[in-house]
């Protein structure tokens, strides 16, 4: 009974002594574990390990060209392949996270399997027995491609790698906002800054990537690049287990999918019996009528379509793709010239929102969350939805500078023979590093903080699904596109591998209307979501435990 009441007495202070636990099965003391100091060493994670994936996702197309002998169309697809299974594969460390293993241990362990990966890659890099002879592809000498043992190295290293970015990826971010708690109001404005300082360590690694270690590998060699890439991952695992000590960690909660089967299976068993007159018993369900004679309350599937919200960002990423392909082309076609001597690098353009991210995020969460605070009273300044919104908007003017800038491009090209400078493409980068300051971030924020409980790191994984589709629907773009307009002016709008002879302004048009179609999408379906029912909106509105413990007693009586 003294157990008890001092049980009490903690979860009435917002102390939770059973939901989270230290490094040795205990419950977690809140003056010891939790907060910024321990999810410090999980950004510092963060930042190591986007930097070593970065390097090597961002250049692995060279290398599979130029040391495995791959062609063109072969290589490409290698690495778009690598690419999608990393996010698909967040999908998978979410779910053992949340259901068998917890943060902490799917973290650790598939470092390690990441850590592996990057070092058989260099060493299959340095090794010359483990590729093809040496060869100028470019000097028209017929070259020898990787096959059998060496091919099957190559691919082992990769996928390894893939594995472990994607399961570690989603859980650090859950794992560094577990830290923080969210019945406690204090902690809970920490969990903003928290989202905002992890987007930032994603830059800083982002910005890393792409100019030093790209560089290193371009003069070094790829070899010595993949071990630079093995070392700083090697640091990620480093600054992750510093925090060991002072981590909150939830434990998990056995197969997330089970309590989502039962809401149907439920439903499908009491579909014939009619629904109660009284909407308290329903538990605050209206929407959807199927699900309300499960009688209970999930909030994500059966108040709200949060899938909704994240397919809006689909298009969102689709933009991102043309930063990362067509505007790349743009910049080769101008003038890169920075200083008589020095050129920029066409691909280094993708740095700029990382840059603007950098500078903008740290002022944003110093400066404008407070003013914003105090007039919204939302522990975040604005909510993740509007934030979502924000950026949506905001990047549909990427696209129309990007148009823009490309009529003005062909033009003076085209018409006047002469080659503008690369910097008058820049806006179109700037303006999308603003938006997707609002956008990532506020998706992440508004996926962990879904009310299905122990589902976190499963959730978090959704949100780079959004990535994966946005770049399959970009491919989709440019072949149906190709194929409507061809035989129109002379071919498809982007038919030619002359930027000059194609018509990209008119593909940028089109995206930003898709954009703004997107935007006013989202509007009515984020509108939707934000209108709680009367049964429902104390909710929305209170953070207090009664909510979590009555959702977790109904998930207990599913018949």
């Amino acid at each position: 009974m003294e157990q008890q009441s001092k049980n009490s007495r903690l979860e009435e202070e917002g102390q939770h002594t059973t939901t989270s636990l230290d490094w040795r099965g205990r419950p977690s003391n809140p003056s010891k574990h939790g907060g910024f100091r321990p999810a410090a060493f999980v950004l510092g994670m963060q930042a190591f390990e986007i930097m070593a994936i970065a390097a090597v996702g961002n250049n692995l197309i060279t290398y599979v060209m130029n040391e495995m002998h791959f062609s063109l169309s072969k290589s490409a697809n290698v690495v778009t392949n690598f690419v999608g299974t990393i996010f698909i594969l967040a999908l998978f460390g979410g779910y053992l996270s949340d259901s068998y293993l917890g943060c902490f241990w799917t973290i650790l362990i598939f470092a390690f399997v990441e850590l592996s990966g990057f070092i058989l890659l260099s060493v299959q890099a340095h090794v010359p027995q483990l590729k093809p002879p040496a060869c100028n592809i470019m000097s028209g000498e017929e070259c020898i491609e990787a096959k059998g043992f060496q091919a099957m190295i190559f691919f082992v290293a990769i996928y390894l790698v893939a594995l472990g970015s994607g399961c570690v990826k989603p859980n650090m971010i859950a794992h560094g906002a577990d830290q923080f708690d969210q019945d406690n109001p204090k902690q809970l404005k920490k969990l903003s800054s928290y989202f905002n300082a992890a987007y930032f360590a994603f830059s800083v690694g982002q910005l890393v990537a792409l100019t030093l270690l790209v560089w290193l590998q371009t003069h070094s060699g790829m070899d010595v690049g993949f071990g630079v890439s093995a070392a700083v991952m090697a640091m990620a695992l480093i600054s992750f287990l510093s925090g060991t000590l002072y981590y909150r960690n939830k434990p998990p909660q056995g197969s997330i999918l089970t309590p989502i089967a039962q809401v149907f299976v439920a439903a499908f068993f009491k579909r014939k019996q009619l629904s109660p007159s009284n909407p308290q018993m329903l538990d605050g369900s209206h929407k959807f009528r199927f699900l309300d004679k499960a009688c209970i309350r999930v909030e994500s599937w059966e108040e709200e379509s949060a899938w909704t919200i994240f397919a809006c960002t689909i298009v969102f990423n689709t933009i991102l793709a043309q930063l990362q392909t067509f505007s790349v082309q743009q910049g080769s076609a101008m003038d890169t010239h920075l200083t008589r001597n020095f050129r920029i690098p066409p691909a280094s353009l993708q740095s700029i929102p990382y840059i603007i991210l950098i500078l903008a995020v740290p002022l944003y969460d110093t400066f404008f969350v407070p003013f914003a605070r105090r007039i919204t009273g939302h522990e975040s300044g604005i909510s993740p939805l509007r934030r979502i919104g924000l950026g949506l908007f905001l990047a549909t003017f990427s696209m129309v500078s990007a148009a823009l800038m490309e009529k003005k491009r062909r033009d003076a090209a085209v018409i006047h023979s002469k080659t503008l400078s690369i910097f008058w493409i820049t806006p179109q980068f700037l303006i999308f590093g603003l938006s997707e300051m609002f956008t990532a971030v506020g998706l992440i924020e508004f996926f962990y903080k879904q009310p299905l409980k122990g589902m976190q790191a499963f959730l978090t994984a959704i949100t780079y699904c959004s990535y994966s589709f946005g770049f399959y629907l970009s491919s989709v773009l440019v072949s149906l596109i190709n194929k409507i307009t061809t035989g129109s002016s002379g071919g498809g709008w982007l038919h030619h591998n002359n930027l000059n002879q194609d018509r990209l302004d008119l593909f940028y048009w089109l995206l930003a209307s898709l954009s703004l179609l997107n935007f006013l999408n989202y509007l009515f379906w984020s509108r939707w979501y934000s209108s709680p029912s009367p049964s429902s909106s104390s909710h929305h509105d209170a953070k207090d435990n009664t909510s979590s413990n009555k959702y977790s007693a109904n998930h207990n009586n599913i018949p």
